[in-house]
């Protein structure tokens, strides 16, 4: 039987991370990826979802300078985000946090960015591996080594390290918990058909007027569910991806589709990504037809589209001490709020790999709470302040913002000039990250594991 020091399930950017910071620290570090088929690589790599791009602040939290990006993972360079609700609109040119990075932010070329953490961890001495699916990981701590990991092939892995690296759906995550949880199930804590989002996008080409490769830009207010909203990111002129984000299972009886301008009185359910897309066209650029805007077939995942799962949920830390460490989309730490989560990935991987090739992965959860504790904890609080926001809230929201936001973001004192609707949103978001301090943003603590 195979013996590894450090297996990753998963070879996305928490588990690329993982292995390199292993690897790099003398540790035997093999990299599981089952691989899949994507029309811009000409390979099986990790199921890369193209979402966004990374923000200043993001680059220092996954502790990569831009300088190290090849020039072919970076598209446009981006000026700032605008957001919109169904009357009203805000243009934001800084995060508000301190970063090296002099720029907003950029989009980038997602299987690119994931081929390259490969290069990475593969140069820094790590065993990829594609085609390989993992099946399931037994634990016996009585044992030496700890964890075999079982393979689809029929193969086996002993180990003493396994980080679970596979994404919101949690394939292999769920059931390698379940052996810590005294009959409870990660399926009933974190269902996948609840806590994730669903994000849909498609790779068009715009008319060169109407491509603005300096700005991202999100829609709020105008199709219904918690954290939803349609987007266009620029990628390579006059390319852009161009999609939305929702929660899965809504039900269309549940809203009133007078409100929302991206529903119709003819609407049986809640319409599908394609015909939501083609709805936000025809409303934001009604003097163009939609053959103006063709879908380009050679990018993305399957001619030019691509479907893919965002977790959106608190997090969970880990069963460290028994050897294992949950990181990036697997643990909840990713975000659909915000429509990104390469960096939080990147960065629990790295934290993940160092500390299981050293021996202390008993301090994985105290460290990855002080490393992107404080970006969880905005995204959860924001995401709880707008739950229950239609589209009233978010022009509301958006026609006030303008005075609760400065160059550093909002402050308490801004309020003041946004009247009584700019106290209520300030004083709700500050409550709400009071709520969740000190770690409590979390719903699965290490003690509650049996280990």
């Amino acid at each position: 039987m195979e013996y590894v020091d450090v297996a990753v399930v998963g070879g996305g950017p928490a588990g690329s991370s993982a292995a390199e910071a292993a690897a790099a620290r003398g540790a035997d570090a093999v990299v599981l990826e089952k691989g899949v088929p994507r029309a811009d690589r000409a390979e099986r790599g990790p199921d890369s979802t193209d979402a966004a791009g990374l923000l200043d602040y993001w680059l220092e939290i996954m502790d990569i300078p831009f300088e190290e990006f090849p020039e072919d993972v970076v598209l446009s360079e981006l000026e700032g985000a605008k957001f919109y609700g169904p009357n009203a609109e805000l243009a934001l040119t800084e995060t508000g946090i301190d970063a090296e990075y002099d720029g907003f932010g950029f989009t980038m070329h997602r299987a690119r960015f994931d081929d390259w953490l490969r290069e990475r961890a593969v140069d820094a001495g790590a065993d990829y591996r594609v085609g390989v699916s993992v099946t399931g990981v037994d634990t016996d701590l009585s044992a030496s080594p700890r964890h075999t990991v079982h393979l689809a092939n029929g193969e086996d892995i002993e180990t003493d390290y396994v980080i679970l690296a596979d994404g919101p759906q949690r394939t292999v995550t769920g059931g390698t918990l379940d052996q810590f949880l005294d009959g409870r199930t990660m399926s009933d804590i974190m269902p996948s058909n609840t806590v994730n989002h669903i994000a849909y996008q498609e790779h068009r080409r715009m008319p060169e007027e109407l491509f603005d490769p300096d700005f991202i830009e999100f829609w709020w207010g105008i199709m219904p569910g918690h954290t939803a909203y349609p987007w266009i990111f620029p990628n390579d002129a006059p390319v852009a991806r161009i999609g939305l984000t929702m929660p899965i299972g809504l039900d269309i009886a549940d809203y009133d589709v007078s409100e929302w301008d991206l529903l119709s009185s003819e609407d049986d359910g809640i319409p599908r990504g394609r015909e939501y897309i083609e709805r936000l066209l025809r409303r934001q650029f009604s003097d163009y037809d939609l053959d103006d805007f063709p879908i380009v077939e050679d990018r993305g995942k399957s001619k030019g589209t691509e479907t893919y799962p965002i977790s959106s949920t608190r997090p969970i830390e880990s069963p460290a001490r028994a050897g294992i460490a949950v990181t990036g989309g697997a643990m909840g730490a990713t975000s659909a709020f915000h429509e990104g989560g390469d960096h939080v990935a990147v960065r629990t991987g790295k934290i993940a790999g160092r500390l299981a090739a050293v021996e202390r992965l008993e301090r994985y959860n105290d460290e990855w709470h002080a490393a992107i504790g404080d970006e969880i904890l905005r995204n959860v609080t924001f995401a709880d302040l707008v739950r229950d926001w239609g589209p009233r809230d978010w022009d509301r929201a958006f026609t006030t913002a303008s005075d609760l936001m400065d160059a550093r973001g909002i402050k308490a004192d801004a309020a003041l000039r946004g009247g009584l609707h700019g106290i209520e949103l300030v004083m709700k978001y500050k409550w709400g990250k009071f709520g969740y301090r000190n770690g409590k943003y979390v719903q699965l603590r290490e003690d509650e594991f049996a280990v």
